[in-house]
């Protein structure tokens, strides 16, 4: 059966980076993988055509998509926007909310060849492999009420910080179910001292983990977890938490590697569907210049072809194929050191490509 897969370039680097992975996806294609490939609006791009960050038509092939692959959205031209419903931001959090995308994989690993591109001593990183699973629909972020209004004669912000029993124990079992087939190891990040929710957020962990023999499950504080994050980050195996702290953490952890443009991410539903995107953002700063780096967004195709559509040995093939040309000495602007070649966003996309090929 053809499955069908949703582009959609973004902003910023979006069109640049997913034009090297959709090349990427078109080798799969020609090597037997039975997909249809469209392209859609979403964020900034989607405003100035539409006046929305999510037109109904992208929703709908959204929603009609095995997989979806996003480059970026925003950009400083949209922060003006006074209606925050419709700035790019929006549109990602909409397709995310509507699709149920709740669990968001980030792996953060440091590649050997790129230990010493970290900010952190190589032997601190070198051979870090984690996997932070993120709770994505729901938290502070999604949580009613909130705004902006006046009381007692100045403005006030708030945010409404909630999760339910059910919400909880959906994303623990996929963190558990993702630290079986690891490393055996789970740290479950709250801040269960000064928050209620999180009290509750780990009483389900603990529920669950008799479920889980196998899997040793520990708890940190998030503000703890951040310190052991830079201390010691290869104690990690799978991290499970919500979507602020998840937010934040998962970010740090991008940057042990060397750089946040080499780590792709997953958000998938509880059917296996999923958008695939690169942790970075849309780095307005360099964008239409051809240097930004593709790896992650091409590293996304792979995660979209093991999670969703099935196919492990393509995954692996495209993994494979970024070592190569890691080995050979090719870089980007951003992960460029002492004794390699500097190359374009096409370029890298030349070499991943010949490197897939050759296999």
């Amino acid at each position: 059966m053809t499955q069908k897969i949703l582009v959609l370039p973004g902003d910023g680097i979006g069109p640049e980076i997913t034009a090297q992975a959709s090349r990427i996806l078109a080798a799969c294609q020609a090597r037997g993988l039975d997909i249809e490939v469209e392209e859609g609006l979403l964020g900034g791009a989607a405003y100035e055509v539409h006046g929305e960050p999510l037109p109904a038509e992208t929703l709908e092939k959204a929603k009609a998509a095995r997989g979806i692959l996003l480059g970026a959205v925003g950009g400083p031209q949209w922060d003006k926007i006074e209606d925050l419903s419709k700035r790019p931001e929006k549109g990602l959090l909409g397709v995310r909310k509507q699709l149920g995308l709740f669990a968001n994989l980030r792996p953060a690993i440091t590649y050997p060849q790129l230990a010493s591109a970290s900010s952190l001593k190589p032997e601190l990183v070198a051979g870090l492999d984690i996997m932070i699973v993120r709770e994505l629909t729901g938290g502070i972020y999604f949580g009613q009420p909130r705004g902006i209004e006046e009381r007692n004669g100045e403005r006030v912000g708030f945010n409404t910080y909630v999760y339910s029993e059910s919400e909880i124990e959906r994303i623990g079992r996929v963190a558990f179910e993702m630290a079986h087939k690891r490393g055996k190891k789970l740290c479950s990040v709250d801040k269960a001292n000064v928050l209620e929710v999180t009290i509750l957020w780990r009483e389900v962990m603990e529920r669950l983990a008799p479920e889980y023999p196998d899997v040793e499950l520990s708890h940190l504080y998030v503000d703890n977890a951040a310190m052991q994050l830079v201390r010691a980050p290869k104690q990690f195996d799978v991290v499970v938490t919500g979507n602020m702290f998840g937010d934040i953490l998962s970010d740090a952890a991008a940057m042990l590697t060397g750089s946040i443009g080499m780590l792709p991410s997953a958000s998938l539903n509880e059917s296996g569907q999923g958008m695939y995107e690169p942790c970075h953002g849309s780095a307005p700063d360099i964008a239409g210049q051809g240097i930004a780096n593709p790896l992650a967004t091409i590293l996304s195709v792979a995660m979209m072809l093991r999670y969703s559509l099935d196919e492990p040995a393509l995954a692996s093939r495209i993994e494979a194929a970024v070592g190569t040309v890691l080995d050979g000495g090719l870089r980007t602007a951003d992960i460029a050191l002492e004794g390699t070649r500097s190359v374009s966003t096409a370029e890298m996309g030349d070499a991943v490509l010949a490197a897939f090929e050759a296999q």
